[in-house]
């Protein structure tokens, strides 16, 4: 979370000129609730299964710039999908960057603790060796946000995944 992922995300799919799904909206839309609500109400299991049926259903729609939520990647299954149909990207950032973004808003459920930064470095050290996973790794910075972007085009044009023959 606060990486970028649905900003960067929405910026690549024009680029790219495809269409853009943030999962977390389509979690909302699908629910009919926010995710603080989903979370406050049902738990975050309740929310991971249903965030795992969502993406399952984004990636069966079609070529798409696809933004998830922090933790979808760390479901088996979910990184199997992903890995089945597209390309994976990490956009990688540091402990400072992360916390300095998601202290501007108040909607990250994961984060209602008493104390935020030790939660966030938690996470990191659970994720970030899953996240290495993934295709592609582009590291998230304060930099226009086209920069990452033609990153991310670069890192693609040359991602092996790609060129080998299936």
């Amino acid at each position: 979370m606060g990486a970028g992922k649905s900003a960067i995300g929405r910026r690549l799919a024009v680029t790219l000129d495809l269409p853009f799904a943030d999962a977390d909206q389509e979690i909302e839309m699908a629910a009919g609730k926010s995710i603080n609500e989903i979370f406050a109400e049902n738990g975050e299991a309740y929310f991971r299964a249903g965030e795992r049926r969502v993406i399952a259903r984004l990636l069966d729609g079609g070529c798409k710039v696809l933004a998830t939520g922090g933790g979808a990647f760390m479901n088996p299954e979910t990184r199997e999908r992903i890995a089945a149909s597209g390309v994976s990207v990490w956009l990688k950032a540091d402990l400072d960057l992360l916390m300095h973004r998601v202290s501007r808003r108040d909607n990250r459920p994961l984060l209602r603790a008493a104390d935020p930064r030790a939660v966030m470095e938690k996470l990191i050290a659970e994720r970030y060796p899953v996240y290495a996973n993934a295709d592609i790794t582009v590291r998230s910075r304060d930099v226009a946000h086209e920069i990452i972007v033609d990153e991310i085009i670069a890192a693609i044009e040359t991602c092996p995944k790609l060129l080998s023959p299936s």
